[in-house]
């Protein structure tokens, strides 16, 4: 069995500009305003019209009637007036159901009539191709006003009427489409002026893309809504500039970090392919690869996680005093040479995720273990509208011309203290700090550095 195939309704295309979209929609709101109000003027004129030809029988059924005297024996006498040729056209005048005076009229509009005769005031409208409203007066006996001894019928065609409403219809529905089609071609000649400026905003977008140009829209000159537009484009841009910086100095200090222990492993590459060596020799020169390469894994790691955390920062929260014991313990694991780490502190909870918190304290925490001599020591403490965990060691400290610089990428404390690191540690501490809503800063200590980490309350 063939199942009918269904035809799926097209859509109407709508406009492909900004400009014809807003013409049109101007042209439907005014068509739908035009529709009512000639529908209402056409609706009214017609009832008006209805309204004189009702009052128009009134007059000439009363005119006629005053002509007219009733007996008591129920007989009516027509006085008829100099000249009544016009008062007769169209006029019946029934004694009871006999006709005493009737004009020429077409049978149809006869049988009606006489139909009306004897009836209380009404009015009756005829059908076929000449359309005739009538209109049925009673007369009523002089000597007793509730008995009724006769009828005056009055007639009026329709045709003139509705030829007038006919005419009005069809003139209201040509001046509406030439209102329309004036509105449509006047909308669209606004609506291109009104968007010229956006046209040369766009351009000017345009032109600084190709030439990468540091221009601004700026707000002079334009009117309230482009000046809005303005301001929001301007600080779109300096976002995305803010952005790109980020990622060019991202870049430059991932490049720059890489270089040095990439070409260790170069180095080594080359001695150890240059000739045979010992198995001392070699298992040097693999420990120093191998170290290199986790200093390379390291510099990547920290920076995908700040560039992660300032992306999208992740929503959680972690148990400090945990997370600092779990940091001391794998401490311990990994380097067992170093100096051991000591956690102090009350259970307090941070507004960050553990892995976040963890990318913080980590380079803190090796930068601590480095130069350390006895001991490394962790504090968590909660704070009014945070916590705080510090971070100290016992070594030399953080030289006094140095300061708060030693947060800046690739600088340490002392480039000639024989350390492998990669100078981006703090750094991105602090970078990962912030961008969960808290900081990193030096503190003042009596021996060793002393760096201490605010993070939200969880």
């Amino acid at each position: 069995m063939k199942w009918p195939r269904t035809i799926p309704a097209r859509r109407v295309p709508l406009p492909c500009t900004l400009r014809g979209r807003l013409a049109l929609l101007a042209l439907v709101t005014t068509a739908v305003w035009v529709g009512l109000l000639a529908g209402a003027f056409n609706v009214t004129l017609s009832a008006r019209l209805g309204a004189q030809a009702d009052d128009l029988l009134r007059t000439r059924a009363a005119a006629v009637a005053a002509t007219l005297e009733t007996r008591p024996d129920g007989a009516i006498v027509i006085h008829e007036p100099a000249d009544d040729r016009a008062l007769d056209t169209g006029i019946w005048i029934y004694q009871g159901a006999r006709a005493i005076e009737r004009p020429a009229a077409p049978r149809r509009l006869q049988r009606e009539a006489d139909r009306l005769a004897n009836h209380r005031e009404i009015f009756v409208e005829t059908v076929g191709p000449y359309v005739s409203r009538l209109y049925a007066l009673p007369v009523l006996a002089r000597s007793d006003h509730r008995r009724q001894v006769g009828t005056v019928v009055a007639s009026v065609g329709l045709d003139p009427y509705r030829t007038m409403a006919h005419a009005t219809l069809v003139g209201s529905a040509v001046l509406g489409l030439l209102f329309l089609g004036v509105v449509y071609l006047v909308t669209r000649a606004i609506v291109s002026r009104a968007l010229r400026p956006v046209a040369e905003m766009s351009a000017q977008a345009a032109s600084w893309s190709e030439r990468g140009a540091a221009e601004r829209f700026g707000v002079a000159g334009r009117p309230e809504e482009l000046a809005s537009l303005a301001t929001n484009l301007d600080e779109l841009l300096d976002r995305l500039a803010a952005v790109l910086r980020h990622e060019q100095r991202q870049s430059a200090e991932l490049s720059h970090e890489l270089r040095t222990p990439l070409a260790r492993i170069v180095a080594e590459t080359d001695w150890l392919a240059a000739r045979p060596r010992t198995a001392a020799e070699q298992r040097t020169s693999h420990a120093v690869i191998a170290s290199s390469a986790a200093t390379m894994w390291q510099i990547c790691e920290t920076l995908l996680s700040e560039a992660r955390t300032r992306a999208a920062p992740t929503p959680g929260r972690c148990a400090l005093l945990d997370l600092a014991h779990d940091l001391a313990r794998r401490s311990a694991e990994e380097h067992p040479q170093a100096a051991p780490v000591v956690v102090r502190g009350h259970a307090v909870a941070a507004g960050v995720a553990a892995p976040v918190a963890e990318r913080i304290l980590a380079p803190l925490l090796d930068n601590a273990r480095r130069y350390a001599v006895r001991t490394v020591t962790i504090e968590c403490a909660r704070v009014p509208g945070g916590a705080e965990v510090a971070v100290a060691d016992d070594g030399p400290g953080v030289p006094a011309g140095v300061g708060p610089a030693v947060f800046e990428p690739g600088r340490r404390a002392d480039p000639a203290d024989g350390h492998d690191g990669a100078g981006l540690g703090l750094a991105l501490a602090r970078r990962l700090a912030r961008a969960a809503g808290g900081d990193i800063h030096l503190a003042a200590s009596a021996e060793g550095a002393r760096f201490v980490v605010r993070l939200p309350a969880g």
